[in-house]
């Protein structure tokens, strides 16, 4: 994908996931991988207005060096692909469900959700929670690098997720489930509730690995 295409379809997907209420105001951005660095949402800018010729540009070693300033997250974004040479593009948002998971007190750190589809285990798998930092924070940064080599969503405590896929495309779908298996889990709260047992999980992660 060349750059200018990979540009229109950050604005195109930040703007789809705006328009369906995954994201609001200015919260959340989007990152892609280039050949000599990564393209960046920029900061306080909202999703559904993102101009593509003003989407910050950073080189190899994460210097600004187009567009308008990048978010104030970049951080988050360079700790991942550090860890994850394959990802091509990393999704993150405040969006309400995976939010409202994330505050809860009796939750599993080591895997948030428990799994409910199968769509879930194909896309997200395992979703380890990462302790609370305040925004801007590095030892947020250090927080997800730990993560990151191993698990390709992390969920921010108080915050939100973070995704990363092979493209912008997947991370969006990879998010996109991600926040209905979150809907899902708080809508079966105090219900009996039959997930996946461990060996449909196994065998959907033999099937479909990630």
């Amino acid at each position: 994908m060349t750059e200018n295409a990979a540009r229109d379809q950050i604005a195109k997907l930040g703007k789809s996931m705006f328009d369906r209420g995954l994201t609001f105001g200015s919260s959340g951005n989007i990152s892609v991988r280039l050949d000599d660095g990564w393209l960046m949402t920029p900061t306080g800018v909202t999703m559904g207005e993102i101009d593509p010729a003003r989407i910050s540009k950073l080189d190899h070693e994460g210097n600004h060096i187009g567009g308008d300033k990048p978010t104030k997250e970049t951080f988050l974004h360079l700790a991942m692909y550090d860890e994850r040479p394959q990802s091509g593009a990393i999704v993150h948002l405040h969006s309400t469900h995976s939010v409202a998971v994330s505050c809860l007190t009796d939750i599993d750190h080591a895997n948030v959700l428990p799994p409910i589809t199968a769509y879930y285990v194909m896309r997200i798998g395992t979703l380890p929670l990462i302790p609370y930092f305040p925004p801007g924070d590095v030892d947020l940064a250090r927080a997800v690098r730990e993560m990151a080599s191993n698990h390709h969503a992390v969920l921010l405590a108080n915050h939100g997720p973070v995704v990363a896929g092979s493209s912008l495309q997947d991370a969006v779908s990879a998010t996109e489930e991600l926040e209905e298996t979150a809907k899902l889990f708080l809508m079966l709260q105090g219900a009996k509730t039959r997930f996946l047992d461990e060996t449909q999980v196994a065998e959907l992660r033999d099937r479909f690995p990630s």
